[in-house]
């Protein structure tokens, strides 16, 4: 599986943004969905991630204000960004885990895609 983040740009705090997560592969509803964001010095942070079973969890800092949607087709999967924050800033990736149940764990990474917010 090969994804690909897109999306993102350069905004002014309090805009929005969508990003969107394509994919060249199957994507299955039960496989783990996820974005992480990243930046400099600091390791990379889970944003948001859906587990396979409907339930989506966030971090608090970005709770009320992001939503991840999964969907049907190329693009399975992308992030709603409202009120964004210059804390939001960063290289934003969209991440797959595949369950092989006794075989173990696949994961997948898209090339990630810069949001920067300005005050």
């Amino acid at each position: 599986v090969q994804l690909q983040a897109s999306g993102g740009g350069l905004v002014q705090a309090g805009d929005s943004l969508r990003l969107s997560c394509a994919a060249r592969g199957s994507i299955f509803r039960s496989n783990t969905v996820a974005w992480f964001r990243q930046t400099p010095g600091k390791q990379r942070e889970l944003v948001a991630r859906e587990n396979g079973d409907g339930n989506t969890e966030y971090v608090d800092s970005v709770k009320g204000r992001f939503t991840l949607y999964r969907d049907n087709g190329e693009n399975f999967m992308s992030l709603q960004m409202d009120s964004l924050k210059p804390g939001d800033t960063g290289v934003y990736y969209c991440y797959v885990r595949k369950n092989r149940g006794p075989w173990g764990t696949n994961e997948y990474w898209g090339q990630g895609t810069q949001v920067t917010v300005s005050s």
